[in-house]
């Protein structure tokens, strides 16, 4: 079924540094809300055995850690720069972390209770495989997708590709995609981009300058866009969403891989 080295040379390359001194604050900022959502999707459940794949840098696991999440956590990421990060977060309850392929999940069949997918789909491949393999180590996944598609969204594909988007989804995508791979939706979650982090990719990242008003715009349009999903419901929720973050549990019978 896999190939050595199957993952691209350069997507490799790509993510070997990706981690070293830069970004930090803005990684762990939108890490509090995709926990939030974690959280929230799994209706607060406390699990005892999880494990993150596609880690990053530690940020969700450091936030899981302090809402007590799971009891025991663990850590598999494709760049050797992700998993420095995470050892050096001290994550009191992480019992494991090391670097993968992006595919074959180093542990044996049904260890978890849950696995995370979060914001790391987009980036990968061969998404099926890896929903495969996840489906293999657990009976419960949580996946949390940017909505990134757009009419026309193909006129900025460099701006996408220059952090590594290379899949887009829809809510109703992934559920299409998810559901055709043997996994059932319990639960899900659509989100806006909440003002706090509008304001720190404008103003620290973009560099763009800060006033009153400009600051007031953005919590603005975030009020408008909850007015207008309130008066239109879920298919307008689903236009304006930033995010989509899901609870999936393996039906019976899909542990037979195609």
């Amino acid at each position: 079924m896999y190939k050595e080295n199957i993952i691209s040379a350069g997507l490799k390359t790509s993510y070997d540094n990706f981690y070293v001194g830069k970004d930090e604050k803005w990684r762990l900022l939108s890490a509090k809300y995709k926990a939030l959502n974690i959280i929230e999707v799994c209706n607060k459940k406390k699990f005892t055995k999880v494990l993150e794949v596609g880690a990053g840098d530690g940020s969700i696991l450091k936030y899981l850690n302090e809402a007590n999440f799971s009891a025991e956590v663990h850590a598999i990421e494709i760049s050797q720069s992700g998993v420095d990060q995470i050892e050096k977060k001290k994550i009191s309850n992480l019992k494991s972390v090391q670097v993968f392929d992006g595919y074959r999940i180093p542990f044996e069949d049904n260890e978890f209770e849950l696995v995370i997918l979060s914001h790391v789909l987009e980036h990968v491949e061969f998404e099926r495989m890896l929903l495969r393999e996840i489906k293999r180590v657990s009976e419960y996944v949580v996946i949390e997708v940017p909505r990134d598609y757009r009419y026309g969204v193909d006129q900025r594909m460099k701006h996408f590709l220059s952090y590594g988007h290379i899949n887009m989804y829809t809510p109703t995508s992934l559920r299409f995609l998810v559901q055709s791979e043997g996994f059932e939706v319990l639960a899900d979650k659509i989100s806006l981009i909440e003002p706090e982090v509008t304001k720190f990719n404008t103003f620290i990242n973009r560099k763009k300058t800060r006033t009153l008003i400009n600051s007031l715009r953005i919590d603005a349009e975030f009020w408008l866009k909850n007015i207008l999903i309130k008066m239109g419901g879920k298919r307008r929720l689903e236009k304006f969403a930033s995010a989509y973050t899901v609870l999936l549990r393996r039906t019976k019978g899909s542990d037979i891989l195609s």
